[in-house]
């Protein structure tokens, strides 16, 4: 009796198993290391804590000045940490998947600068609320995004063009927000040139309930529309044979896309960098052919929770998280430039 076919066939499905929970299993894993890595978060600071005081501040266990330190000041940028890290995550996955490139970041083509154009706009004329800087952030990054595609188009958008269009109009953004600063009184200026820094200084549980709520519904649209993502990846030919409506998918991403950084930005400034970085390092972790949008979300906290953990206890003075997230994506951008460069050889 011939064993072989059966045996051939038990080791295909046991490696199509494999590579379809691989991604589960990260995320397991990640989901671990960012839970370890909130509570030494909680721990830290000026009036350290041990970890049995930390969960059981957490649990209601704690009255007075542990659960104050714990509930009220820590908890809240942590929470943000997570949630803000989680968005620019999948907001990165989003971009690199739907135009098939690696350099394709929120913040380098441009529709970070324009969320942050927005917001600065609404701080600076009408000093609005948080529900304010929202809409005015999405605003601003919307208005950016159309500029860019219309300025890209060319029979066609190709990922290549709109990035170098996305620079251009990222560094005209850039100096238009500068000119606003120094065009606004010292105070105020002197405000949002730390918020545009990136930083988690001064979140409240108001902004992380509200930007939490908004960025849990946008996660829930990306997840519906995930599959027909992962098929544009194919080509729009291919994915238009098997059914995908490619344009208003296009559309639907890059709304969410937007969106996603919107909201991180109108709380806490453009935080670079990790819109980038953590698509990447999550498909080498799943070993994924392409983005995959869960994985992406996990390290996006991750790395927002530890470059905050570093700004705060790293330096004598406390640091915006977005110093911390550029020295680090910086050098990973310089790396994949020279990685992608080779493989273009």
């Amino acid at each position: 009796m011939d064993f072989g076919r059966p045996v051939l066939v038990l080791r295909r499905w046991t490696v199509a198993v494999r590579l379809e929970w691989r991604p589960v299993v990260v995320c397991a894993v990640l989901v671990v290391a960012v839970v370890g890595l909130a509570v030494l978060a909680l721990m830290t600071g000026s009036y350290s804590l041990g970890p049995g005081q930390v969960l059981s501040a957490l649990a209601g266990g704690e009255t007075g000045l542990i659960h104050d330190i714990v509930v009220e000041w820590r908890l809240p940028r942590v929470a943000a940490a997570l949630v803000f890290g989680a968005a620019l995550g999948a907001s990165g996955a989003v971009f690199q998947s739907m135009l098939r490139n690696p350099l394709a970041d929120p913040g380098i083509i441009g529709f970070s600068q324009g969320s942050y154009s927005g917001a600065l706009i609404v701080i600076l004329v009408i000093n609005g609320t948080y529900t304010q800087l929202v809409g005015g952030a999405l605003l601003g990054g919307m208005v950016t995004a159309v500029a860019v595609y219309l300025l890209a188009y060319r029979r066609g958008v190709q990922g290549f063009r709109l990035i170098i269009v996305g620079i251009g109009v990222s560094a005209m953004l850039g100096s238009l927000n500068t000119w606003l600063i120094l065009k606004a009184d010292l105070e105020v200026a002197m405000a949002a040139a730390v918020w545009g820094a990136g930083s988690l200084n001064g979140v409240s549980w108001n902004q992380v309930l509200v930007g939490g709520a908004v960025i849990g519904a946008l996660l829930v649209l990306a997840g519906i529309l995930s599959r027909p993502m992962r098929q544009l990846e194919l080509g729009d030919d291919t994915a238009a044979a098997q059914g995908v409506r490619v344009v208003a998918v296009r559309l639907a991403l890059v709304v969410v896309g937007v969106a996603l950084t919107a909201t991180v930005t109108a709380a806490a400034g453009p935080i670079a960098f990790i819109s980038l970085v953590a698509p990447q390092i999550a498909r080498r972790l799943a070993h994924t052919a392409g983005i995959t949008l869960a994985p992406a979300a996990c390290v996006g906290a991750l790395l927002c929770l530890a470059a905050d953990y570093l700004a705060q206890h790293a330096a004598p003075t406390p640091l915006p998280v977005g110093i911390i997230t550029v020295m680090l994506g910086g050098g990973y951008l310089g790396w994949l430039l020279f990685t992608e460069a080779r493989r273009r050889l």
